[in-house]
């Protein structure tokens, strides 16, 4: 007998929702290691595998009423069969229905015993997704049934799932696997984890209802609705699964900020007498931000702090000014980027801001070894103050005295899980460093709020004066020639240029480092093209297969003016400061994210003359590309590009590589569901007070314990 799972009680909700998936009826290891691949480890897993689409087999459709592009289910008898061999096996039959049109169902892959079951005069219920063939509409590879001739028509009386799989498992496994995971749904007060008035007040429907809606669609759903994600039972799901991140980043902000932190009060004035040896004056948004910083700094509980600002916006200084603050309270300071360029940029800028101070800044990098790196290792043991470096200040053997501040810049090439870590560096019993993350990619207003519901947010929204909006033009590959002429006629008014070379061929990232050889590739096939168009002209190249000293050293070059040219890759996306530089171009514009080709376009402009983008790109552009091209056209305010962004192409690209720490929803859509953040927010809270306990099983139910990151 097949092995039952017999109904839980309402009480034993938590148990049943969590029961392995090896319980449901014929379900082994083999196979619930299959499952395991695409995230189904408990029964719950399997109420909330949503379908990824919907098809109709609740009606037929008559030959005559086809749509190329859609699927469709017919009823017809076969008129023909026809084998052919020219170029490869090849199976077709014709089918007639009433209207007497014709249909062809072309099949590559077939048996001698389907080929004799095709008899004329046969009835045919066939269903796909409809082509325009040679001789009319056709359908490849169709699912199919033969009917006896006086067999009655048994339709399907719901919309039919199609569900996400991997391999090994088919549309009519998982879908039996969902049904029987269904049988053992709870009843609604069971399932429901909102207290009821709060469902209530928040208007939503129920959950146990909209689950079986979206499993079990009637024939007069809206199809539509489903398929766009907009009908009202994805938003009720969408709704808790928003808030179950929300809850989760809230226990981490408050996990770590039970903890204590030095508050940073010191009596020798190195803030006020760095800030009156800079060469420029703050901006207001830059004071009001530094009073913001240093109101967290003062108190006894760890600072959370995130400064967003534009390309441009003075973000540095801020970073600069907390540092100084926390030096002169006696506490080390750990200022990390993602790249080895963009920190030896921190360096240089802060070394000339700090060493008239007796301040020299210790550097670490993954490609510092030898004495070098032990002379380093020991000086961060002994408390130097200040420590700049890359992902390797994260390493076991980085040991710091009196950790108190930790600045992480581009906080979105991080996970939250190694933020956190370099933290616990400064961790003593249960006081930890102070936390002030930074970001140059502008975070629409609905991002942030999911994304970093785990920290105070501070928006740097002016630029300093001086500043020339940056014309963007679009230009086509085949007009490449008169790009040159252009870089010729700007550098002959002693202006710089930027040659900006970006992958031709996509890469993942299992195959990222040969991404990065075609990527440098590419650039140095450019560098001698440019080279032999441009005599007279001094060209540059810089990409990340070369080593640190020599990448610095052609920036340096190119920053003092020594090179009229820089071609490079996607390096020098951040950190690059050159003000005579007054032209960008961006090869293959149309594989960057707006996001990515904003961040390039900000290396020029930062002087007082007009400059230039041109985004060469290969023709033809898809309607998505030239979308998304116009919005640089339009504007230069980043944070408008970056709503565009997300609503282009989704969370996890606005926010960079997908690691852990990286918002990524089952259901939820950031960009389609925003509107719903306000509410989950007011929710989350009352949540909190009333029902501590709820809202640590709402989180378990979709989160689990990734939300924990590095113990935190």
């Amino acid at each position: 007998m097949p092995r039952t799972s017999p109904a839980p009680s309402p009480a034993a909700f938590a148990d049943a929702g969590l029961a392995p998936v090896g319980t449901l009826a014929g379900v082994g290891p083999s196979l619930a290691a299959r499952l395991d691949r695409i995230g189904i480890r408990h029964l719950q897993d399997l109420w909330f595998h949503l379908p990824l689409r919907y098809e109709d087999r609740t009606r037929l459709t008559a030959i005559a009423d086809l749509r190329v592009g859609a699927s469709a289910q017919v009823l017809a008898t076969v008129d023909a069969v026809e084998r052919g061999f020219r170029y490869r096996p090849q199976l077709r039959v014709a089918l007639v229905d009433a209207s007497q049109q014709t249909l062809t169902l072309r099949f590559f892959h077939f048996q001698r015993a389907q080929v004799e079951r095709f008899t004329p005069g046969a009835r045919v219920l066939c269903f796909g997704e409809v082509r325009q063939g040679q001789y009319g509409p056709e359908i490849i590879h169709p699912e199919y049934r033969l009917l006896a001739e006086a067999a009655p028509l048994q339709l399907e009386d719901r919309l039919t799932p199609v569900y996400p799989t991997t391999e090994g498992i088919g549309q009519r496994r998982i879908g039996e696997l969902v049904a029987r995971a269904l049988e053992r749904l709870p009843e609604a007060a069971a399932l429901e984890l909102i207290p009821a008035a709060l469902c209530h007040e928040a208007g939503l429907a129920s959950l146990r209802a909209c689950l079986l809606v979206l499993h079990r669609p009637p024939r007069d759903a809206d199809v539509a609705a489903l398929l766009a994600g907009t009908h009202p039972a994805q938003g009720r799901l969408a709704f808790e699964e928003l808030l179950a991140h929300h809850l989760g980043l809230r226990e981490l902000r408050d996990r770590v900020r039970r903890r204590r932190a030095p508050a940073l009060c010191g009596n020798q004035g190195l803030p006020q007498r760095l800030l009156a040896a800079l060469p420029f004056a703050l901006t207001a948004a830059q004071q009001r931000v530094v009073a913001q910083i240093d109101a967290d700094l003062a108190e006894a509980t760890p600072m959370l702090r995130l400064v967003q600002g534009d390309v441009g916006s003075g973000k540095t200084v801020l970073a600069a000014l907390a540092a100084a603050r926390a030096i002169d309270a006696g506490v080390q300071v750990a200022l990390v980027a993602p790249t080895e360029l963009l920190a030896e940029q921190h360096r240089q800028t802060l070394r000339a801001w700090f060493e008239p101070f007796g301040v020299e800044p210790v550097w670490l990098a993954g490609k510092v070894s030898g004495r070098a790196r032990s002379s380093a290792l020991a000086a961060v043991a002994a408390g130097a103050p200040l420590v700049i470096g890359t992902h390797a200040l994260m390493q076991e053997a980085v040991v710091f005295s009196r950790l108190g501040l930790v600045i992480v810049d581009e906080q979105h090439r991080f996970g939250v899980h190694q933020r956190l870590s370099l933290s616990e560096k400064g961790r003593h019993g249960d006081r930890v460093p102070h936390q002030l993350v930074l970001t140059a990619t502008p975070i629409p207003r609905t991002l942030a709020m999911a994304a970093y519901a785990d920290l105070d947010v501070s928006v740097v929204d002016e630029l300093p004066p001086g500043r020339t909006p940056v014309r963007t033009v679009l230009v086509a590959a085949s007009r490449r020639g008169e790009v040159v002429e252009r870089i010729r006629e700007a550098c002959g008014q002693g202006r710089q240029a930027y040659w900006v070379c970006t992958l031709i061929e996509e890469a993942d990232e299992a195959d990222a480092a040969r991404g990065r050889s075609r990527d440098a590739q590419a650039a140095q096939v450019a560098w001698q093209e440019l080279a032999l168009a441009l005599p007279g002209l001094r060209v540059g190249l810089v990409h990340g297969r070369l080593k640190p000293r020599e990448k610095q050293a052609t920036m340096q070059a190119f920053k003092a003016g020594e090179l009229d040219v820089l071609v490079a890759t996607t390096v020098i996306e951040v950190g690059v400061d050159v003000p005579n530089a007054s032209l960008m171009i961006i090869e293959n514009a149309e594989r960057l994210g707006l996001a990515q080709l904003h961040q390039l376009r900000g290396r020029v402009g930062r002087g007082a003359q007009a400059s230039s983008c041109v985004l060469l790109y290969q023709p033809p552009l898809s309607a998505l590309a030239r979308a998304r091209l116009q919005v640089l056209r339009e504007t230069n305010d980043g944070f408008r590009i970056a709503e565009r962004d997300l609503e282009l192409r989704g969370p996890g690209e606005v926010l960079g590589t997908r690691q852990t720490g990286a918002v990524e929803f089952r259901i939820a859509d950031l960009a389609r569901d925003g509107e719903l953040l306000p509410l989950v927010q007011r929710i989350a809270t009352r949540l909190r007070e009333r029902d501590p306990a709820a809202a640590q099983r709402i989180v378990a139910r979709w989160v689990g314990s990734t939300i924990h990151y590095a113990g935190a």
